[in-house]
């Protein structure tokens, strides 16, 4: 992949990860039911953590 095109793609993540920790997904994640016995809120913080996470590994690591 090319430098120009990872950069795109790691700003694309940087806005997504915006997104996904602003104030009406937050808000919104805190209502839901409980998951495996742990506050809606901290799931989906943990959750979308990892996910970006994961994201970032696959545009970094990715070989041509």
């Amino acid at each position: 992949m090319r430098d120009e095109q990872r950069g795109k793609r790691l700003i694309a993540v940087a806005l997504l990860a915006l997104v996904a920790f602003n104030f009406p997904l937050l808000a919104a994640a805190e209502a839901g039911p409980s998951v495996l016995g742990l506050p809606p809120l901290f799931a989906y913080l943990f959750g979308a953590w990892a996910g970006l996470i994961a994201l970032l590994a696959l545009i970094v690591e990715r070989r041509r």
